[in-house]
């Protein structure tokens, strides 16, 4: 079996080959205007890429469905699943080296990019022992990893922005190979693209765009001009995966299409215009009752996309074998040693996750004893001097907790077990440690968010001194400087 794949052909009828390992390791820029061939460009590379690698799809309009019906990849319908399942989903794609396609059509945009982030970087943090070879293919890119956040929140921004610089920066190692499309160059983000070593530019129109495909072509800027002149199915090709010198290819023809097909020439009825004015203006009682709804199929229960996902074609890697029995003391272990090493400043999840794991396996572990979901929950607690889940101490402040938000669960924690010991209120410092934050200004609010929500109870004497009561364990810290 080649390793190489025909896109189309060249001027002179030869094959254009991508070569697919190569790829892997180099990445792919798609860019073209709105029907300039892009999604037919990406169909092409993902169905004759089919039997040699595992895909996993980012569908934001749903165009890549249909490659189920030919190629068996598994369909997740986002807009069904809570974030815990795509979460496990995302573990389970990895574990089980299923292609997938992640249509998010269903979803508002801003929701679409924080599920699109959650999905990329739990792929990016799995276990080490799962880092198999994958391509991921995101659809209008622009819309994930874009220079500003214009209609969407600048939370929403950093995590999807965050989630696709570390796929196309760091997801190499990790066996992630990116393949981005956009229509427009200036709006994805620099630091993404610019990871990118293959280049397929289709037609375009602004100056602007022009200017940023010749400059990643390596052409000058007075032969960006064929850029625009470029036919509908037609490319610009550069890269070590590809060609050492831009080449035009033309894209070859596809097995599967999108669901609605494309849009062809149909002319309007041969009506008079009284005919018209009759149908259009007739009273409602008298226009025919409109056929009923076509019933919504049912949303695929979570469960029976995992066991797809665990039936996938592709080979079920061995399950790592896991030290269960030694797993806890050393989980113990390892958090307390991770707060113990903790600066000023707290890393992202993602990468505490990965130093997690890391000390596991330094510890003896085959393999990090916790998912990622898991391990959020349990680094809050040791944040908070809970490093043992298993006290039965803890129950009851986990409880009252469990409806705050992840985030807010360790400085929560910290209060909690101050009450429950007697101990002196945390002070603004140490709860700003906790949020992740250096701002006082955020540690304000968030007390006055979880008193709002009925959480906690803050108090502030006539000597200026702060205790916080937790209504739901009935105590309260002793008072302390703020």
């Amino acid at each position: 079996m080649t390793a190489s794949i025909s896109i189309g052909t060249d001027g002179t009828g030869n094959p254009v080959l991508v070569d697919v390992e190569e790829l892997l390791a180099t990445r792919l820029l798609v860019q073209g205007n709105s029907g300039s061939g892009k999604s037919h460009l990406l169909r092409r590379l993902l169905e004759e890429s089919a039997p040699l690698v595992q895909q996993v799809v980012i569908d934001p309009e749903g165009d890549f469905v249909t490659l189920a019906d030919e190629y068996g990849h598994v369909v997740i319908d986002a807009g069904d699943y809570a974030e815990r399942d795509i979460v496990r989903m995302a573990m389970r794609i990895r574990e089980h080296r299923a292609s997938v396609v992640l249509s998010l059509e269903s979803l508002e945009l801003e929701a679409q990019m924080k599920c699109a982030a959650t999905f990329l970087s739990t792929l990016f943090d799995a276990p080490r022992d799962h880092w198999y070879p994958a391509l991921v293919v995101v659809d209008e890119a622009q819309m994930f990893a874009p220079v500003a956040a214009g209609d969407v929140s600048d939370e929403a921004r950093r995590l999807s922005l965050a989630a696709m610089t570390n796929l196309m920066c760091r997801g190499r190692k990790r066996g992630l190979a990116g393949v981005i499309a956009t229509q427009r160059l200036a709006k994805l983000a620099k630091n993404v693209a610019a990871e990118a070593s293959n280049f397929l530019m289709g037609r375009t129109f602004l100056d602007i765009d022009m200017a940023r495909a010749a400059d990643l072509l390596g052409m000058e800027r007075r032969q960006a001009e064929q850029i625009r002149d470029l036919e509908r199915g037609r490319f610009l090709a550069l890269g070590p995966a590809i060609c050492r010198r831009p080449v035009a290819v033309r894209i070859g023809a596809v097995k599967t299409s999108t669901r609605g097909g494309t849009h062809k020439l149909m002319p309007p009825p041969t009506t008079a215009g009284e005919e018209f004015q009759e149908l259009l203006f007739a009273p409602a009682q008298d226009d025919t009752p409109p056929p009923p709804p076509r019933p919504e199929p049912a949303p695929v229960p979570a469960e029976t996309v995992l066991q797809q996902l665990a039936a996938a074609p592709l080979a079920k890697p061995e399950a790592p074998q896991l030290d269960f029995g030694e797993s806890e003391p050393v989980t113990v272990a390892v958090l307390e040693d991770m707060v113990a090493d903790l600066g000023e400043a707290l890393p992202a999840a993602s990468a505490l996750y990965q130093d997690f794991g890391i000390r596991c396996r330094m510890k003896g572990l085959k393999a990090a004893p916790l998912d990622l979901p898991a391990f959020r929950k349990r680094f809050a607690m040791a944040l908070a001097g809970m490093a043992d889940a298993d006290d039965p101490r803890w129950a009851d402040a986990l409880r009252v907790g469990q409806g705050l938000a992840e985030d807010m669960l360790a400085p929560f924690l910290l209060i909690a077990r101050a009450a429950m010991q007697g101990l002196p209120c945390p002070d603004d410092h140490a709860l700003a440690r906790a949020y992740g934050t250096s701002s006082p200004g955020r540690v304000r609010r968030l007390i006055d968010y979880m008193e709002r929500q009925g959480v906690i109870v803050a108090r502030t004497d006539f000597s200026g001194k702060r205790s916080i009561g937790v209504p739901g364990l009935g105590l309260s810290t002793a008072a302390a400087e703020g």
